[in-house]
């Protein structure tokens, strides 16, 4: 694994950020551009000294290549830029985790696998093991067949919010119990402002100096990076609104990780680019 000092020959990450302090955007985003001329460009990710089953190796051999934080606090990875790595179809804004689930509400009393059991859905190529993804997941365009939509406030709360007169699977009499056989009943709820809220995620991580997306060729090699402009939560939630921007939901039974991610596909990201090194 390379080390910072052959990362960055010139200075040190931390040199690096004190200077970044009082440079402008541009100054910004063209010593990253430098950085990854030096370290990234043109190479494929060498992920030999990584472990080869976790998903996201090629994105921490990008993190440790072009200098940026690996951490999992809600901070921009590097002089105030938030770095995405290539991806086939989506990227991921967060792994956001609602400020409500109705599961931890003592007025339910029930537990992460009784609310697998209730709105999520047997795998049947893992053995019939319950997760809460994909079908079970609402979009913005209305109620699911598992009886969940999304509601956003004038506040810009999301919840998702279950109706069992809408639910439309033929089992769900012995599946929800009578106390939650009701309608619109939050099952999970984001803030839209406050501590730990969605406004506080998007702005700290994008809405700094902005955010770059890495890209690579057929072959695997990096070619360019693209910059995007700094978003607001206004901003973003409008792309919510529209289902640019979605919820897609990775929580399965015997996995106390919850998943909740927040994207939107490569389309999206590559649409908002408004300077790429090397230029088209």
């Amino acid at each position: 694994m390379m080390t910072k000092d052959q990362l960055i020959p010139q200075y040190s990450i931390q040199t690096l950020i004190i200077m970044s302090e009082n440079m402008t955007v541009t100054e910004d985003r063209e010593k990253i551009i430098e950085i990854y001329k030096t370290n990234v460009h043109g190479k494929k990710p060498d992920t030999k000294n990584f472990n080869q089953r976790h998903d996201g190796k090629q994105g921490h051999w990008l993190e440790d290549a072009i200098g940026s934080k690996r951490d999992a606090s809600n901070a921009p990875d590097l002089f105030g830029f938030e770095i995405k790595n290539h991806t086939r179809q989506k990227v991921t804004f967060g792994d956001w985790s609602p400020n409500y689930w109705i599961f931890t509400d003592k007025d339910y009393g029930i537990t992460r696998d009784d609310f697998l059991k209730i709105f999520g859905k047997p795998n049947e190529a893992k053995n019939n093991r319950l997760s809460w993804s994909g079908e079970p997941i609402p979009n913005i365009k209305g109620t699911n067949s598992f009886g969940v939509k999304i509601i956003i406030t004038k506040n810009n709360d999301i919840s998702f919010v279950y109706s069992y007169s809408k639910d439309q699977r033929s089992n769900k009499s012995s599946l929800v119990p009578k106390k939650m056989q009701t309608e619109d009943l939050t099952i999970a709820k984001w803030n839209g402002s406050g501590q730990k809220s969605l406004k506080e995620k998007v702005e700290k991580k994008f809405n700094v100096k902005g955010w770059a997306k890495c890209s690579q060729d057929s072959e695997g090699r990096y070619d360019s990076i693209g910059f995007g402009s700094p978003m607001s939560f206004e901003t973003w939630i409008g792309h919510v609104k529209t289902g640019e921007i979605y919820y897609d939901s990775g929580m399965y039974q015997g996995n106390s990780r919850n998943y909740c991610q927040w994207r939107a596909n490569n389309t999206f990201w590559n649409n908002r680019i408004v300077h790429r090194y090397p230029k088209l």
